[in-house]
């Protein structure tokens, strides 16, 4: 019990230290990017550095199976150079009984990735998508669903405009049923707008059978309602952003996927892409024990045999190629060519296999 600790312990302190040194070159990379995207000269430094560190935990989320594997390759190594893994074989026990210490330290970690860091890394997302919008255009821009339907945010230097749809094409470039109440830049209200179909456009919404009520104090909004058969009002939004705040799964908490994908549906959304989102990050500590027990086959022997480099560049490599794997069967998942179900479990099992069978190889065979 005592050396399944020490294994533990070790490996959990090398996972901290590679965590915070990818931490800071991910924040580092990631400062230069918003430096360049934002004029510090208008909004300060202050705010670019607040962006930078509400994206960093999207970026180190992002590349957890790697810190798992390259943490996994230095505990072993170091236990090779220091005879340990010798002395751990003399004692009579075997190597795949040494990696249950590792192994589990993985699968803990996945699970409170999941269930802790996951909605950490869904609020810091959504806060630096609104953060940004409001820097790029002069206004925020919100966007949700609920079971009353959609509803959106626009803001520009005109005043603020509050949207409602009852459902949406696949693609989000057309709402149906819509309701828009836009705001003076006081704060004041100044017309309601009520539309059988929006669809946007370059620059602007453009509104069908469209019905406006003017809101100024003192006038009244029946005698000066005005009826369109065509109506563009300005926006600053774009189809490519109301996609990225909707079709990006990695902005809703896992605990809220289940009842988020349930609305989307509702709206008229497809929701197949955060369904394949949502069993993968159910399959991701199976995943991390898998990049543990790759990493293991290539590194446990004794550094007497040589080629030490090579074995390190070959458990990198695999794992970067099982990685690929998993997210092109995401892909082929979110485009229905495969079953959700199977594009999120089988890469996180086959890895599993595929590891046991080397570690079976390179210890038994």
């Amino acid at each position: 019990m005592t050396i399944h600790l020490y294994f533990a312990r070790r490996f959990l302190l090398i996972l901290l230290g590679m965590t915070a040194v990818f931490f800071a070159l991910l924040a580092l990379i990631d400062l230069m990017e918003q430096l360049r995207r934002f004029n510090v000269d208008e909004i300060g430094f202050a705010q670019i550095l607040r962006l930078t560190l509400l994206r960093a935990p999207e970026g180190l989320y992002q590349i957890l199976p790697l810190l798992v594997i390259l943490s996994t390759v230095t505990l072993f190594i170091g236990l090779a150079r220091s005879s340990e893994l010798v002395v751990v074989r003399a004692t009579g026990r075997s190597a795949l009984v040494s990696l249950l210490s590792p192994v589990s330290v993985a699968l803990i970690l996945g699970l409170l990735a999941v269930s802790t860091f996951n909605p950490i890394v869904a609020a810091t997302s959504d806060q630096y998508h609104a953060l940004a919008d409001r820097f790029r255009s002069g206004g925020g821009s919100t966007l949700s669903i609920s079971s009353e339907g959609l509803w959106l945010r626009q803001g520009g230097v005109g005043g603020q405009a509050v949207i409602h749809a009852e459902s949406t094409n696949p693609d989000a470039s057309t709402f149906f049923d819509v309701t828009i109440l836009s705001y003076a830049t006081g704060g004041t209200p100044s017309h309601r707008i009520v539309a059988d179909s929006a669809t946007l456009v370059d620059g602007g919404w453009e509104l069908k059978n469209a019905r406006v009520w003017p809101l100024i104090p003192g006038i009244n909004p029946e005698a000066g309602k005005k009826d369109h058969e065509t109506l563009v009002i300005e926006t600053s939004l774009t189809r490519d952003r109301i996609r990225d705040r909707f079709g990006t799964p990695s902005v809703v908490s896992v605990w809220d996927l289940p009842q988020f994908i349930r609305e989307l549906e509702e709206a008229g959304f497809s929701a197949r892409r955060h369904s394949v989102w949502l069993q993968m990050e159910l399959a991701q500590p199976i995943f991390l024990a898998a990049m543990v027990l790759i990493a293991a086959a290539f590194t446990m022997r004794h550094t007497r045999f040589g080629r030490t480099g090579l074995a390190v560049l070959t458990a990198v490599m695999t794992g970067f190629a099982l990685y690929y794997v998993r997210n092109f069967a995401q892909i082929l998942g979110e485009n229905g060519e495969i079953p959700v179900y199977l594009a999120a479990w089988a890469p996180p099992f086959a890895s599993v296999m595929l590891a046991l069978g080397l570690l079976l190889h390179m210890e038994d065979g």
